[in-house]
């Protein structure tokens, strides 16, 4: 008769190691007193590791995961369903979603059994906007009795996590101020649906009925459609500064996550409305993502943006500057996301706007998390809210000098800054 295998990846809990040392301590007591009682007591004790171990399953140790996340806004919810290879591992699997920072759970994981299948589902909040890659969950069974535990290898990818403000969807509508070479001037190479008039051709399945030309098509007597050249509002380039304030790290790193975020918003709003967007990442040394267009360059820009971290050793701010000139031309609409928290902040806008480079600064005020929620402070706490107000609008009115400002202060909310986009340029370069 053959020993059954027992799997070599078993993980013992902490209450597998209670209960063989408590039968350990039980047959001691039952020599040193030399009574049967406490021997009876430790054999089940005993036996109990050993038999979770043979009973544990020793194939179809693998499964695979179908998940998916959504909601709105503050709202994240994670949901999937894990199918083991074998039906009889279900009955005791566990699901552990990892949550990433800065989100705090609404609701506690659930799961259930559905048939062969595993489903889970839990509810996260987000107190400002991030982005964060999910990890794949860890999926383990257990015994009953809760002794031991099991790894399964999971198949499944993980899950990239976007939150930013809804208007930067709507964004690519505004018209870009003209850059240098002027491509909001210049017609594309490429045609298509909408824009400018360029040519008939015949027309093709897929055309819609506002492309069909048709008196062309009643003279020609077949159907003729419309082609276009596809139109582009300008170029935009998004900077963040990583460079470490004295706000702290921790604050440095929150205004950073909803810095991210704003980036990658603004930037999917242009590229959909066909305009050319570039990235620049400045710690020490600048790092660029020179302009594009289309989905490949959404996605450059969002994993160049996931990899973003504070900067250890920041470097000068006339750097930033003359190092764009190596990827951007100067001219081309820019934005800086800078919580405006120290005067090197404002140093590095000088040198922008010396080097050619108009600069919009689209602000995250630091102010929402220094002080408690309203209604919840003391008098102090309204008092310094109060002083730091005057802090901040100083600095605020001191970045002005050197161009346009855009407060920060709902992070939820890219309102202020759509308006004051929408705002006619002047001849002047200015806004009115």
């Amino acid at each position: 008769m053959s020993v059954p295998e027992v799997p070599s990846s078993i993980l013992w809990r902490p209450a597998a190691v209670l209960v063989f040392v408590t039968g350990a301590l039980l047959v001691l007591l039952g020599i040193v007193v030399r009574s049967p009682v406490p021997l009876l007591a430790a054999v089940p004790l005993l036996l109990a590791p050993v038999a979770s171990a043979l009973g544990a399953p020793r194939s179809g140790l693998d499964a695979s995961v179908e998940w998916s996340v959504d909601g709105s806004g503050a709202e994240v919810r994670v949901h999937g369903t894990i199918r083991p290879r074998s039906p009889r591992v279900a009955d005791g699997v566990e699901v552990r979603v990892y949550r990433p920072a800065p989100l705090t759970e609404t609701e506690p994981t659930s799961v259930t059994l559905d048939g062969g299948a595993v489903r889970f589902a839990t509810v996260w909040h987000a107190p400002y906007p991030f982005l964060a890659t999910l990890a794949r969950p860890d999926v383990v069974w257990s015994d009953p009795i809760g002794l031991l535990e099991i790894p399964l290898a999971l198949e499944g990818s993980a899950l990239r996590l976007e939150r930013f403000p809804p208007e930067a969807t709507r964004i690519g509508a505004v018209r870009l101020h003209r850059t240098t070479p002027q491509p909001g001037e210049t017609r594309s190479r490429q045609v298509g649906s909408s824009g400018e008039f360029f040519s008939v051709r015949a027309a093709a399945p897929t055309d819609t009925p506002r492309q069909i030309n048709w008196r062309a098509t009643a003279r020609s007597g077949r159907l003729v459609a419309n082609d276009f050249y596809l139109e582009r509002t300008g170029d935009l380039l998004l900077l963040i500064d990583l460079r470490p304030t004295s706000l702290g790290v921790d604050r440095d790193e929150q205004l950073l996550s909803v810095s991210r975020a704003a980036a990658l918003g603004i930037a999917t709003g242009f590229l959909a409305d066909k305009s050319r967007v570039g990235l620049g990442l400045y710690d020490e040394f600048l790092s660029a993502i020179p302009m594009g267009t289309g989905r490949l360059q959404r996605y450059r820009i969002a994993h160049a943006l996931q990899r973003t971290r504070l900067a250890e050793n920041p470097g000068p701010s006339e750097r930033l500057a003359v190092s764009l000139r190596r990827y951007f031309p100067p001219g081309v609409t820019t934005v800086l996301l800078s919580p405006l928290a120290d005067e090197e902040s404002l140093l590095l806008l000088t040198h922008l706007r010396r080097r050619g480079y108009p600069t919009i600064v689209l602000s995250p005020s630091p102010l929402p998390l220094l002080v408690p929620p309203e209604g919840t402070g003391t008098p102090d706490d309204a008092a310094a809210l109060r002083l730091l107000r005057l802090v901040r609008r100083q600095r605020v009115g001191e970045a002005w000098r050197e161009g346009p400002v855009v407060e920060w202060e709902d992070y939820w909310s890219l309102s202020p800054f759509v308006r004051f986009l929408s705002v006619p340029v002047t001849t002047h370069g200015g806004r009115r």
